[in-house]
């Protein structure tokens, strides 16, 4: 879920800080048992550990938040239909909320709250709109000059390079391309004979377009003569986009390997957009980066703390596949 998702959610419930302040006791009266969620915000699974109600789960800078607050949030989630009942969920919704009360925090030490807009706008949606205060004034008070752009452009020329092209894919066992009817599934061999056998044919004169109408098992460009339109650096797979970035015009590369399986490439044409031609994108693409930069910093300077005991031990995603992206139209 993203951010601004969550903060959505805690804004149409008021459950942001305020909720977990609002349990939290005086320090002029004993500390009260902290109570269940209301009833109609039941259905959360209990973790299964032997934490106790009052027991802290997570510390934000200054704020602390027992397993009974931390469960209020759990229910209204699962009341607006984004239900988090595994360990790992609910540590990805701490995490979350870790991250919109650091900004919220930050904006009050900026007394960014202190404003009379800000302040009506508080009352509706509490911490949620101060943190995207803060992350707005941040985004807004981000200048570059001429200097960083130019800097940034030869830095990345790769990025603003854009190839046209068509290719003819055979599919080998285990590709996630599926099968045509009747075909038989090629083993890898099988798929590197027949994407080899293509090439020559292509070679001897064959028209390229009129063996990817026959041959390619990529269904959509294939009805196309294997047009794929054209493609920036970095959007098709790595292999793929290594061969065609660096394949001479009009020529016809050796079968290339992905994940899918042996791509026959031929490319028409090239271009990169001058330095003039990409400032306005630049700008447009260093501003979140920077801006995220900034609010980075504010949550590594601002300490968080969740209980292992029931959020169980983080654990770090496996390594995901860039997909190959369907033709364009």
């Amino acid at each position: 879920m993203k951010l601004s998702e969550f903060a959505r959610v805690l804004a149409l419930f008021g459950l942001a800080a305020a909720a977990a302040m609002a349990q939290q006791p005086s320090p002029a009266t004993p500390a009260k048992p902290a109570a269940p969620p209301p009833p109609a915000l039941a259905p959360v699974t209990a973790p299964e550990n032997n934490l106790g109600a009052d027991a802290v789960v997570l510390t934000v800078g200054n704020l602390s938040m027992t397993r009974a607050q931390f469960e209020v949030l759990l229910a209204a989630l699962a009341l607006n239909g984004r239900p988090a009942t595994t360990p790992a969920a609910k540590r990805q919704v701490a995490e979350q909320y870790a991250e919109l009360e650091t900004m919220a925090q930050e904006a009050r030490q900026r007394k960014l709250d202190e404003s009379p807009e800000v302040k009506q706008m508080m009352v509706i949606q509490g911490d949620s709109f101060l943190a995207n205060t803060l992350a707005k004034k941040i985004s807004d008070d981000t200048h570059f000059t001429e200097l960083d752009l130019r800097s940034y452009y030869d830095s990345h020329k790769s990025e603003f390079e854009e190839a046209k092209g068509s290719h003819i894919l055979i599919r080998f066992k285990g590709s996630s391309v599926p099968l045509k009817p009747n075909q038989k599934d090629l083993t890898d061999e099988e798929a590197l004979a027949k994407a080899q056998d293509i090439r020559k044919k292509i070679l001897a004169g064959a028209d390229f377009a009129t063996l990817a109408k026959a041959e390619s098992d990529d269904a959509g460009s294939g009805a196309k003569g294997g047009d794929l339109g054209t493609f920036k650096h970095g959007q098709m797979v790595p292999a793929f986009d290594q061969a065609a970035f660096a394949l001479p015009i009009d020529q016809v590369s050796e079968p290339v390997k992905s994940q899918f399986g042996y791509h026959i490439i031929k490319v028409t044409s090239r271009s990169a957009k001058s330095f003039d031609e990409s400032k306005a994108q630049i700008e447009k693409e260093l501003k979140p980066k920077l801006a995220k930069e900034a609010m980075d910093q504010l949550k590594a300077h601002t300490p968080v703390t969740l209980n292992d005991g029931y959020f169980g031990k983080e654990q770090s995603s496996g390594p995901q596949t860039l997909p190959m992206p369907a033709p364009k139209k």
